[in-house]
């Protein structure tokens, strides 16, 4: 992509100024009218060093609303940062729709820091490429609108900005990462190493829903004017798209991709078999023992900063609260934490559905688990129809490249599904009702979900279809009988981290 570059543009200052009030006056309206529809914009800046990208930015965003943008300097990352998944300190800074997030230096150079490195690891390299394509189209799915910017100048050019630099003593800001042989600088001045890297990671991030544009910046003048030009043009273009007013200008999007999910094959929960029982001795022995295997396993677990996630979901009334409380009973609070999740509050329903459960992915050594989870999004958003049907049928392959994600660093991932019959969730209703104590735990939703009994069937069987993967298999809890189920619960957590950690 870098190579047959016309990196001799230039503006003259007069034609710059000229076009530029144009521009400024234009992106104005343009950022205030995706503001009042709610389009959420990302802006990623890269560029070779002195490539005059800080100045640029600058320019750039002075038109701007401050009040309406984010702006994120990318450097190294905190110690909790690096005791996650690489992307998720960058989901956590996505903009809420209707603001624009600008991004100087993301994802893409702490990749080539932090993965690539001395150590030139083209396989990490590789799949933080996959997981970036994941990323960044399911942001556009939700409506995200992306620019990506490289700033290119030739190597001599590089050269010369260098020694201006060094004549006007500006400090040169070297970003190291404390990596496995000691601090790693940033690519400064290694322009023929890096050039191939960089053509490599163009070539397979420059995607339709995400494009790059090169832009030729040996001429600063030039170089703001094109990102100016074609911020401008893609919001214009995004918005006549977004309200369906005719324009003069036309853009192909990509459509959602096809998504290959097995066929559904009848009803995975028809075949469960609810009879499974264990006796008052057996439960209290078991539990006994699989509690004291955990607590060991969870200090295993922090002492080879491996995370886990397990994910509860289920029949309302099906045991979850019960079957966490078992869980954790005797482990140290220090190393784990419950998430229970609700109903989205504004800020949340502002981002795309996956970013708030980002925070609450455990860092490395430590356990989370979540009291459902974003399967409400093909559970009871479907159901409901809090979604749209596009929106949950592309969820499938979201989830699931979002837990590839997590399990590719490491992080072992349960996910339970406790089934019960209407019969047994009706017994169970009553009997909180009747119980003073317990009576908190039953509401009017509770009742109403119940009448829908057959639909989130439908949906929970689809999504235990085509959400169990090798790397985060759906585990069916015969939860008819309380005991059985706690048991097999924790059994299988703890048989699960001990296949992991080879014990």
């Amino acid at each position: 992509m870098l190579e047959n570059v016309d990196l001799s543009q230039a503006v003259t200052n007069e034609e710059y100024k000229k076009v530029m009030k144009t521009l400024e006056v234009k992106l104005g309206e343009l950022q205030r009218r995706a503001w009042e529809l709610k389009i959420p914009i990302i802006l990623v800046f890269e560029g070779w060093h002195a490539s005059g990208m800080g100045e640029d930015i600058n320019r750039f965003i002075l038109p701007l609303d401050p009040r309406g943008f984010d702006f994120h300097t990318m450097t190294r990352p905190c110690y909790e940062d690096r005791l996650k998944p690489f992307l998720l300190r960058f989901w956590a800074r996505i903009p809420v729709k209707g603001r624009i997030g600008i991004f100087d230096r993301s994802w893409y150079s702490r990749a080539i820091i932090e993965l690539f490195g001395k150590e030139k690891d083209e396989k990490d390299l590789e799949k933080i490429l996959e997981e970036t394509n994941y990323f960044e189209r399911q942001l556009s799915d939700d409506g995200y609108l992306i620019l990506k910017f490289f700033l290119h100048i030739s190597e001599k050019e590089q050269k010369e900005r260098f020694k201006e630099i060094k004549k006007r003593d500006i400090p040169l800001i070297l970003d190291e990462y404390e990596g496995k042989n000691g601090k790693e600088p940033d690519f400064i001045e290694q322009y023929d190493e890096y050039l191939p890297v960089i053509e490599k990671i163009l070539e397979e991030t420059d995607v339709p829903y995400a494009p790059w544009t090169i832009v030729e910046a040996n001429d600063r003048n030039y170089a703001v004017l094109k990102i100016m030009v074609t911020v401008t043009h893609a919001i214009e273009t995004y918005i006549e798209k977004v309200t369906g007013i005719p324009g003069q200008q036309t853009i192909k999007y990509l459509d959602m991709a096809t998504i290959n999910l097995p066929v559904l094959n009848g009803s995975t929960l028809e075949k469960i078999d609810l009879s499974k029982n264990l006796s008052v001795e057996e439960y209290r022995e078991s539990k006994k023992l699989y509690q004291h295997r955990l607590v060991a396993l969870q200090y295993e677990l922090f002492r080879k900063k491996r995370s886990v996630i397990i994910v509860f979901e289920g029949w309302d009334a099906a045991g979850k609260g019960g079957n966490i409380h078992r869980l954790v009973e005797e482990l140290n609070p220090r190393l784990y934490r419950v998430v229970p999740v609700g109903s989205p509050n504004d800020t949340e329903k502002a981002h795309q559905y996956l970013w708030r459960f980002c925070d609450a992915v455990p860092m490395a050594g430590h356990i989370t688990i979540f009291d459902r989870s974003w399967y409400g999004r093909v559970l009871v958003e479907r159901v409901e129809g809090l979604c749209k049907e596009e929106e949950w049928r592309r969820a499938y392959r979201e989830i699931n490249e979002f837990e590839k994600i997590l399990a590719d660093a490491g992080t072992i991932i349960l996910k339970f599904w406790l089934h019960i019959d209407r019969e047994t969730q009706l017994e169970r209703f009553e009997s909180r009702l009747n119980e003073p104590e317990k009576r908190w735990k039953i509401t009017e939703d509770d009742w109403r979900n119940r009448k829908r009994w057959d639909d989130y069937k439908v949906a929970a069987d689809e999504m235990l279809q085509k959400t169990s993967t090798t790397g985060a298999p759906w585990i069916v809890i015969e939860s008819r009988d309380k005991r059985f189920s706690r048991v097999k619960v924790l059994k299988t957590v703890v048989e699960t981290i001990e296949k992991e950690l080879s014990i």
